[in-house]
């Protein structure tokens, strides 16, 4: 329901808040198709239209920017359009991340053995991420996670992997997963590899989640499903991101992830350096 950014989520879906110009789930879209996906299954709830409409062509407003010769806008607006197929699937209460994936299910086409979940609050960038996952399953089949690797303060506030080395793999930053914690206390944490929001899952997670068990607040945890799946000896794989991640899901994180965005950009970023630096520089006194 995106509380954390009332009120401006009041009639605003929060996955529609842009970052910099371009609205989270646009910028997942567009992960997912860079990564070779050629269809997008948003798993939203009933009032939520707007998330859906945004990757529908808007003649209307193409022809008048056309026509005002505003083409740096129109292509932009219509890079929505174009970026991948996006239908939306039906979550009708927020039962946990597990129950949403599960959501997919009746959705897929009997070809399709595996999903690839992006969590729009997760910003990963660079883009990249989800092909070198996809050469990780390729390889050693099964399941691939991404993990970041966090500090030791910030551990008690992600799902923390308990991981080995895979011998002679042929990528860097490729450790088998023997477990996962969620948000344990520093001395109990197995790694500072931290879950973020992007998982290639093989079809027979819809299998281990209807086998788990509902944890707390009635919630189906996406985690005790692969958890499940490790203990029947599915291979678990993790992948970690060495670039960055912010969190959209709270202000402070969709603030840094914006200026972050902003500045790596030609079109924002010189002028907004400039900017920063000034008002660091005059601290309080600005």
């Amino acid at each position: 329901m995106g509380t954390r950014f009332l009120p401006a989520t009041k009639t605003v879906p929060k996955e529609l808040l842009p970052v910099v110009d371009t609205p989270g789930i646009e910028l997942a879209a567009g992960e997912a198709a860079d990564s070779g996906a050629s269809r997008l299954l948003i798993v939203t709830t009933a009032g939520k239209d707007g998330v859906v409409s945004h990757f529908i062509k808007d003649l209307a407003l193409e022809s008048h920017l056309a026509a005002k010769g505003k083409h740096t806008l129109l292509e932009k607006v219509r890079k929505s359009s174009s970026l991948i197929d996006v239908e939306a699937v039906i979550q009708n209460r927020p039962l946990g991340l597990g129950h949403a994936v599960g959501c997919a299910e009746q959705s897929l086409g009997d070809d399709e053995d595996a999903i690839a979940v992006l969590l729009p609050d997760d910003l990963v960038q660079p883009s990249g991420i989800l092909q070198t996952m996809s050469q990780v399953r390729a390889e050693h089949g099964g399941t691939v996670l991404c993990a970041v690797d966090v500090p030791k303060s910030q551990v008690s506030s992600y799902g923390v992997f308990h991981v080995e080395e895979v011998p002679g793999v042929s990528q860097p930053d490729v450790m088998k997963v023997l477990g996962m914690v969620e948000k344990p206390q520093l001395a109990d944490a197995p790694s500072t590899l931290a879950a973020a929001g992007r998982y290639i899952l093989d079809r027979q997670i819809f299998d281990a989640l209807r086998r788990i068990e509902p944890g707390a607040g009635g919630e189906l945890q996406l985690t005790d499903a692969i958890a499940l799946l490790i203990k029947q000896g599915h291979p678990v794989h993790v992948v970690v991101h060495r670039g960055t991640r912010h969190d959209l899901g709270n202000p402070g994180g969709y603030l840094r992830a914006a200026v972050d965005t902003a500045l790596n950009g030609d079109e924002y970023g010189p002028a907004l350096r400039k900017w920063l630096i000034k008002r660091l520089e005059l601290g309080d006194n600005a």
